[in-house]
C-alpha cells in the first residue's frame, strides 16, 4: 500500500503523479480534505480538474473511495460526477462515498465566507467553501455525515432544519449570512437521491481491499505545511495532510503502509496567507507569464518562490517519505542561476529547522546555495539520462539536502512526460 501526499503547501502536482501511478493500482482512496482541493490531470488533449473524486477515476479498471476523513459538499460532488459522466467516465460501481464522511452544508459556506471577511488583513486565504466550519462541527460532534443521506426524507429534513436553525440563531451577531432551511432541505434531498447508490461503509471497503491483496494508493489533499498540527498555523487547512492523517482518514492501519511517495515542485508555491521564506516576486512574474501557477480550484495566482530544503526536509521527517516525485522541473528551464534555500537566518541565528511560531517563521530570511541553470528545455526528456547534466545535478542535490531518494521526475503536464529516476 502506498501513500501519495504533498511535501509543500499543496498544488505540487499530486493529481498528475497519482494518475500515472494508478496505472498499477486497483484502488485509490481519498483520505481527507474537501472540494477546496483540486487535482489537475491532462491526458492527451483532454484536461480534467477533480475536486473530491480520486484521480484514479480516470483509469477505467480502478475503484475509488472518498474516505471518512474527507468532508463532502453533496451538491458539489453531484456536479463533479455529472461532469465526468458527460465525458464518458463511468462512476457507478467504481466510485464509493464513505458513510463516515462529514457533509459540507450551505451554512458552512456562509460561516467560512463571513468569518474570513471579518478577519480583514489577517485573512487565512481560505477558498470559502465551508471546509473549516464542517470540520469544526465534526469536532464538536454536531455535524451530519454522508450516511444520513440514506435516511427517510422526513428525518433527513428534520436534522437539516435543526442545524440551519442553530446557524441562523447566531448569524447576525457573527456577521454570517442567514440560510434558508427550505432551500437547504430541497437541495440536499436532490443530492441524497443521486448519491445513495454511491454510499458504502468506507472502513469495510478499505479493509476488504487490503485483505484481498489489492494494490492501493491513498491520495492526500493539500500539503504537509497546510496540516492543522504541523503546518504554518494558523495559516493551514482543517485536516491532517500527513501520512499519519492518511491512515486516520481511511481507517487503514500504519502497519499496512509499505511506501510513502512525497510529491513536490522543483521550486515552491503556496496560495493564501502565511509565511513563505523563499517567496520571490520575479520568479512569480516569470511563472505566471508562462501561464503557470494558477489554482485549479479558485483560479487564484499562486505565490511563488525558490526551493526550500529546510521546509521539505521537515516534511520528509514528518511523513517517513520513502521516495520523492519532483514535478514542474520544466518551469526552471530558462534560468541561468537557481537559488536553493539551505538554511534560515532569524535574529542573528542560523536555523536548519523551521521555527514553531508562524510569527517567527515570517521573520526568517533565506540562506541560499546557488546552482547553475541548464538553459535548455527538459520537456522532451523521457529518461533520467535525457535530462541536461546541470538539471541532474540540481535534482540530485535536492535529494541530498532533504534526505529522501528521487523516485519520479515530471517535466510537463502529460502522462508521457513522467519517468522514474535512474
Amino acid at each position: 500500500m502506498t501513500i501519495v501526499l504533498g511535501l509543500q503547501w499543496g498544488d505540487e502536482g499530486k493529481g498528475k503523479i497519482l494518475d500515472v501511478m494508478a496505472a498499477e493500482a486497483d484502488w485509490v482512496l481519498r483520505a481527507q480534505g474537501g472540494n477546496n482541493a483540486g487535482h489537475t490531470v491532462e491526458i492527451g488533449k483532454e484536461k480534467y480538474v477533480l475536486h473530491l473524486v480520486p484521480s484514479g477515476i480516470l483509469r477505467s479498471d480502478v475503484s475509488c473511495l472518498i474516505a471518512g476523513g474527507a468532508v463532502v459538499d453533496p451538491s458539489g460532488l453531484v456536479k463533479e460526477i455529472e461532469g465526468l459522466t458527460q465525458r464518458k467516465i463511468r462512476t457507478r460501481g467504481r466510485l464509493h462515498l464513505a458513510a463516515q464522511a462529514h457533509l459540507v452544508l450551505p451554512h458552512h459556506r456562509a460561516v467560512d465566507q463571513g468569518s474570513e471577511k471579518r478577519r480583514g488583513h489577517g485573512k487565512i486565504g481560505t477558498t470559502g467553501r465551508g471546509i473549516g466550519p464542517a470540520y469544526s462541527d465534526k469536532a464538536i460532534r454536531v455535524g451530519l455525515r454522508a450516511g444520513e443521506l440514506a435516511l427517510p426524507p422526513a428525518e433527513l429534513a428534520r436534522r437539516l432544519r435543526e442545524r440551519v436553525t442553530a446557524h441562523n440563531r447566531v448569524a447576525r451577531s457573527q456577521g454570517w449570512e442567514k440560510i434558508s432551511a427550505t432551500q437547504t432541505v430541497r437541495e440536499m434531498a436532490q443530492a441524497a437521491k443521486f448519491l445513495r447508490p454511491y454510499l458504502a461503509d468506507g472502513v469495510t471497503l478499505a479493509h476488504r481491499a487490503v485483505a484481498s491483496g489489492k494494490r492501493i494508493l491513498i491520495e492526500g489533499a493539500q500539503g504537509t505545511f497546510l496540516d492543522v498540527d504541523h503546518g504554518t498555523y494558523p495559516f493551514v487547512t482543517s485536516s491532517h495532510c500527513t501520512a499519519g492523517g492518511a491512515c486516520t482518514g481511511t481507517g487503514v492501519p500504519p502497519t499496512a503502509i509499505q511506501r510513502v511517495v512525497g510529491v513536490l515542485k522543483a521550486y515552491t508555491t503556496r496560495v493564501g496567507g502565511g509565511p513563505f521564506v523563499t517567496e520571490d516576486g520575479t520568479l512569480g512574474h516569470l511563472l505566471h507569464g508562462m501561464g503557470r501557477e494558477f489554482g485549479s480550484t479558485t483560479g487564484r495566482a499562486r505565490r511563488c518562490g525558490w526551493f526550500d530544503a529546510v521546509l521539505v526536509r521537515r516534511a520528509v521527517q514528518l511523513n517517513g517519505v520513502t521516495e520523492m516525485a519532483i514535478t514542474n522541473l520544466d518551469g526552471l528551464d530558462g534560468l541561468e542561476k537557481i537559488p536553493v534555500c539551505v538554511g534560515y537566518r532569524l535574529k542573528g541565528k542560523i536555523l536548519s529547522e523551521p521555527p514553531v511560531e508562524s510569527s517567527d517563521w515570517a521573520k526568517c530570511r533565506p540562506i541560499y546555495r546557488v546552482f547553475e541553470g541548464w538553459c535548455e528545455p527538459t520537456t522532451e526528456a523521457r529518461h533520467w539520462r535525457d535530462l541536461p547534466r546541470k538539471a541532474r545535478i540540481y535534482l540530485s542535490a535536492i535529494a541530498g539536502l532533504v534526505g529522501a531518494p528521487l523516485g519520479i521526475i515530471s517535466v510537463g503536464a502529460g502522462r508521457e512526460q513522467t519517468f522514474r529516476h535512474g
